[in-house]
């Protein structure tokens, strides 16, 4: 459901602004950091979690109009080496704030196991609280993109922001608001993560790979797509790392995503058809 929530940020601002964000792992990284300075500073988890969602909001609309911007209308390529940048700029600056080493982050409900007909089972209190947070998160998605009209201004803008323009949709608005969203839920992907792994810097690396992996096999385009993709990523890697061992794991989630590109190139769940012209 962690993958499936950094999936989730990627397809939102892929659908916003059409552009893939590498450093969606590192923003989410700082973000939590910023919560743990909440919490070392005598505040509680869920003052935690706001201010590390109010951050993760500003710190997106700031990268958007600051880095992003200006390389919009330039080839792809250049947003994808700003993002990458921005990647290692954010993780050496947190190393450079916090130190790199591993923390612990604090957890509101037990990570105790169930008790289901006498015996204990591996679903805590914690999971399911991550499992409802990230269907919620899906359900917002869906519901902004699909019964909204400002979900249609940030499509219209990501798809064609020159016709959205003349239409009277203030493109640039809905860009930076498509990367703010997109960092908010990164954030909360980091919040999620943090208990069950050390916090360092490159803690987000690995979630990341696994997220955008699960991105593709969904599709960018389907938030849907983003959440079973998660899911199917996680249960698969932890098969692979079950049978085959840890080692095994990023080269498991490779050969999945070569054998969907394959098959079905545009992702398991797109809904955009091909059209010959």
């Amino acid at each position: 459901m962690v993958y499936a929530a950094m999936a989730m940020a990627l397809v939102l601002i892929w659908r916003a602004t059409r552009v893939v964000n590498f450093a969606q792992g590192a923003m989410a990284m700082f973000s939590t950091y910023v919560a743990v300075s909440v919490i070392d500073r005598g505040g509680n988890y869920w003052e935690a979690l706001v201010v590390a969602l109010v951050f993760g909001f500003a710190a997106g609309a700031v990268v958007e109009r600051v880095l992003v911007r200006p390389v919009e209308s330039k080839p792809p390529l250049n947003a994808v080496i700003v993002t990458l940048g921005l990647l290692i700029l954010v993780e050496s600056g947190a190393a450079m704030i916090w130190g790199d080493s591993l923390r612990s982050y604090p957890s509101r409900f037990s990570q105790t196991g169930l008790k289901l007909g006498g015996q204990r089972v591996a679903l805590s209190p914690f999971d399911l609280y991550i499992i409802g947070a990230v269907l919620v998160v899906m359900a917002g998605l869906v519901v902004l993109f699909r019964a909204t009209s400002l979900g249609l201004r940030m499509r219209a803008s990501a798809f064609e922001p020159e016709v959205a323009r003349l239409l009277g949709v203030r493109v640039g608005r809905m860009l930076t608001l498509g990367w703010a969203l997109a960092a908010v839920v990164g954030a909360l992907g980091g919040i999620l993560v943090a208990p069950k792994v050390f916090l360092d810097p490159n803690n987000m690396d690995d979630v990341l790979v696994y997220a955008f992996t699960a991105a593709i096999v969904g599709g960018l385009d389907s938030p849907v797509g983003a959440l079973v993709g998660g899911l199917g990523m996680g249960l698969s890697l932890s098969y692979v790392g079950g049978y085959l061992g840890y080692s095994l794991e990023t080269v498991g989630a490779f050969v999945i995503l070569i054998v969907v590109l394959m098959v079905r190139p545009e992702g398991l769940f797109t809904t955009t058809t091909p059209r010959r012209v």
